[in-house]
């Protein structure tokens, strides 16, 4: 696999900064605790909290945007590099359940072990995240974008739920990140063809 790094030599590497040094934003990655939809640590023994040096200063023109409409809020980083041994193993741990629609196959590559994806939410600055109407990894249809009006004519989203989640759009697309129409969460930091084809993949 070219242009491919083990996680173990990315400290010091030129392309990638900690999540920690970009001000203004709150870390709390859930793969590398059992606060996520495998219910397990997927990141022990890995540091996965970094990302891409041009992801980074895409996440600062997003704090930025937030800070100009909502001061009173943050953004909060749930995932950002995911390696991709990790990416195998949830890839696999999905096998035959139906859920696969959810992840990049590992022999595409995720955009999240190039290091220029992350999933994301808003808090309060005592901490609380916003209410966005499911939890971070949802796998089911009230997490998809594309059926959030839907969803409220149905009464199974308020519209508070969606009036928080396109603040959280809003925002990241102003800094150009690009959402996806399945999770509320998930924006990827550029063109995928040419994340894959350009950078450098954690492996």
């Amino acid at each position: 696999m070219a242009n491919t790094l083990p996680i173990e030599s990315l400290h010091g590497h030129p392309d990638f900064r900690t999540l920690a040094s970009i001000a203004g934003i709150g870390v709390d990655l859930r793969y590398a605790s059992p606060h996520n939809f495998v219910g397990s640590d997927l990141y022990a023994p890995f540091d996965c909290a970094w990302i891409h040096r041009e992801g980074a200063a895409r996440l600062a023109q997003a704090v930025d945007a937030l800070t100009t409409r909502r001061p009173d809020l943050h953004l909060v980083v749930l995932d950002a590099l995911r390696p991709q041994r990790v990416q195998e193993r949830l890839w696999a741990r999905l096998e035959g359940t139906g859920l696969q629609i959810y992840l990049a196959p590992p022999s595409r590559g995720s955009i999240h072990s190039f290091g220029m994806a992350v999933d994301i939410t808003l808090a309060d600055r005592e901490g609380r995240e916003l209410d966005m109407g499911t939890p971070f990894d949802d796998l089911t249809e009230l997490s998809h974008p594309v059926k959030e009006d839907e969803h409220v004519a149905q009464g199974k989203l308020k519209a508070e739920h969606v009036t928080n989640r396109r603040l959280l759009r809003e925002v990241m697309q102003e800094a150009g990140w690009q959402g996806i129409s399945r999770e509320w969460w998930h924006f990827d930091g550029g063109d995928r063809e040419r994340i894959r084809n350009e950078f450098v993949r954690v492996l």
